[in-house]
């Protein structure tokens, strides 16, 4: 599973061939959230409140970008690197 950015010791993973609605893997210390894209939600797991409120702001920042790097995924293709959150 490609990290395709790291943050504040928040780590944001793609998996290659993952189930639709699109969405990646946020992963702070032992806490694992699947957040939808479009959304702006978590679909499973969970993080701390804090980090869950940096993860959905730097995922409304890159939205665009992340979207890319689902149809890149679906397609087998490399994923591209996402800025962290500043």
């Amino acid at each position: 599973m490609p990290q395709i950015s790291f943050f504040l010791g928040i780590v944001i993973r793609m998996f290659y061939r993952d189930h639709n609605p699109p969405h990646f893997h946020a992963v702070y210390a032992e806490h694992e959230a699947l957040v939808d894209i479009q959304k702006l939600e978590v679909i499973g797991g969970s993080l701390p409140p804090r980090v869950l409120g940096l993860v959905i702001e730097w995922t409304a920042l890159h939205q665009d970008e992340l979207l890319d790097n689902w149809e890149k995924a679906r397609n087998q293709e490399p994923l591209l690197a996402i800025a962290p959150l500043v």
